[in-house]
């Protein structure tokens, strides 16, 4: 599936193709940025996973990876990153947004997700309701939010 939004575009694809895009992202974001250990930000779920690549244009026809997450086959949204130079500009809502709709195209009932607590209005603002108490993850501040989807209960 492919999805053009304004000057770049989403595909979503298996780990073979994801992984040369999404991890030097990821390892920015997440390690560098996050100070996520390295060994917890890879993990046996990204070869199972649906994966939403977002790239900007360029003549060429693939320009820089500015976006990424994924979508495991029970329905949780996780390794959402966004370049630092393109947050707060709509593309990592409509990655977001590309799972989920791979999730409805996949007959889930609904999609789950542990938001770090600074992103819980982000997720929130896309349909997302938080539950349960504040939990860490990788050292970061966490809590699980759900989205029922179309047909969920």
């Amino acid at each position: 599936m492919k999805a053009t939004q304004g000057n770049y575009r989403i595909d979503l694809m298996d780990w073979n193709d994801a992984a040369p895009l999404a991890m030097p992202l990821r390892e920015r974001v997440f390690v560098g940025e996050q100070g996520v250990p390295p060994e917890l930000e890879m993990d046996e779920f990204d070869a199972v996973c649906r994966h939403a690549v977002a790239r900007t244009f360029d003549v060429a026809g693939d320009g820089a990876v500015i976006a990424t997450g994924r979508l495991l086959p029970d329905g949780h949204i996780g390794r959402m990153a966004v370049d630092a130079g393109w947050r707060n500009r709509g593309v990592g809502g409509a990655v977001l947004e590309a799972l989920v709709a791979e999730a409805t195209v996949r007959g889930m009932p609904e999609v789950v997700l542990n938001a770090q607590v600074h992103a819980l209005a982000f997720y929130e603002r896309h349909g997302f309701d938080a539950e349960g108490a504040i939990f860490m993850e990788a050292g970061i501040e966490h809590r699980a939010m759900r989205r029922r989807l179309r047909g969920g209960w």
